[in-house]
């Protein structure tokens, strides 16, 4: 039985774990598992401590790391998903397209203490000379593979088919299709002339994450790829389809995330994130970004992380992390940690805006910390405590104010005065 299908009947070690971390009630974490609004990752045969996602939980970051065709470095991506855990990343992806594909996704799961989640169809169309000579069965028995390794959740573009196809091919889009999932989709389908495998045989998908207990990732394969492309015509049918399939894979007992725009302007981020939850039944949804600006290649782990706490805020559940080398190349172990800290920011501000309690508590700790002035618990609630302490200490003080202010520290002078001011 799925865990979906035990939380409608009742409570298991699995929500009682997760709603203890959340500090939330188990009942209540239940019924939103139940429901579809939220989803644990955590596969049958995976040893992983489990993480929920969705509505009344705390936004989720994710880390994308893995080789690629030309720098195959398995240790140095095992190093880069340490780092993001460190730094604030709450679940890994394995997008990895370069190397002994098996072997480097089943090290990632068995040195990385974090849900894991995995792109299938990257590894399906490795197996052929070209991507659209896979076979069917070369993308089922790669979801069976990864669904037996462990992995936890697996973006599947099961929303990409003809019909979306047809939308796509009438717009009057800029750069098409980004998403690499998506664009192998699309190919395969038009040299194939048949519709996508995932979507045609959706109830075969469902079984294998019946018998694993996986999350399925509805991937967002038509997502803008530039500001000129959200919000159209592509981006909502495919929405509209991840909506039907979500509801099946409720029917069937199969948690599903559902995947999001990439490139979306500020004002349009509402819109879409109100579209998606009401067209999935509030599913938790994932998002890339989204970034709100085409123009800062170097700083669109900033782009991300701004348009991520809007999103947040208005109710997305799991954030991907984007960083420095976005649109560049393949991130460097120091472009992951900025990635993974700025997400974290963001994710932190949408709880803030959610109300979340946790959240708020940790802001009010850092403002009693600065009004006693103490540097070492302002430390230890920072998000990256290394160079909070490294800027503080990085010029000498005559007083115990930091060297902006020293002895005009309005903090300082503040309460000397409200103390003097005492009967």
């Amino acid at each position: 039985m799925t865990l979906l299908a035990e939380a409608k009947k009742g409570l298991t070690d699995d929500i009682r774990n997760v709603a203890e971390s959340e500090g939330i009630a188990n009942e209540r974490l239940r019924r939103n598992i139940a429901s579809g609004r939220a989803v644990i990752l955590k596969n049958a045969t995976h040893d992983v401590t489990a993480i929920g996602i969705g509505q009344t939980l705390r936004a989720k970051v994710n880390a994308n790391i893995g080789t690629s065709i030309d720098y195959i470095e398995k240790s140095e991506e095992l190093a880069k998903a340490q780092i993001a855990l460190k730094f604030g990343a709450d679940t890994v992806m394995d997008l990895s397209t370069g190397g002994d594909l098996d072997n480097i996704r089943r090290e990632i799961l068995r040195e990385i203490q974090a849900p894991i989640g995995t792109v299938p169809i990257y590894q399906a169309a490795m197996r052929r000379d070209a991507v659209v000579s896979m076979t069917t069965d070369d993308m089922f028995d790669t979801v069976r593979k990864h669904a037996r390794d462990g992995v936890d959740f697996m973006t599947i573009h099961a929303g990409v088919n003809l019909k979306s196809l047809e939308v796509l091919k009438k717009s009057k889009r800029l750069m098409g299709v980004v998403s690499r999932g998506g664009a192998f989709t699309i190919a395969w389908m038009t040299h194939n002339n048949e519709d996508n495998p995932f979507y045609a045989e959706y109830d075969y998908l469902l079984e294998l994450a019946q018998e694993y207990d996986f999350v399925i990732s509805l991937g967002d394969g038509m997502r803008s790829g530039c500001l000129h492309d959200a919000s159209d015509r592509p981006t909502f049918m495919e929405y509209i389809q991840i909506g039907e399939l979500t509801q099946r894979a409720k029917e069937s007992g199969v948690q599903t995330l559902v995947e999001g725009p990439g490139h979306v302007p500020l004002n349009e981020i509402e819109a879409n994130v109100r579209a998606m939850k009401s067209l999935t039944g509030g599913a938790p949804l994932y998002l890339l970004g989204p970034l709100v600006t085409d123009i800062a290649p170097g700083y669109d782990h900033i782009t991300g992380a701004i348009g991520g706490a809007l999103a947040g805020m208005y109710g997305a559940d799991f954030l991907c992390m984007t960083t420095p080398s976005e649109h560049l190349g393949l991130p460097t172990q120091e472009d992951i940690k900025q990635g993974a800290i700025v997400t974290r920011i963001a994710a932190h501000v949408a709880d803030l805006a959610r109300g979340m309690p946790r959240a708020h508590q940790l802001d009010k700790e850092m403002a009693q910390s600065r009004a006693r002035l103490d540097w070492e618990r302002q430390f230890q609630l920072s998000v990256d405590p290394e160079l909070a302490r490294a800027k503080f200490n990085c010029r000498s003080r005559m007083t115990d104010a930091c060297s902006m202010c020293g002895d005009l520290c309005a903090i300082k002078i503040a309460k000397a005065a409200l103390n003097d001011s005492k009967p």
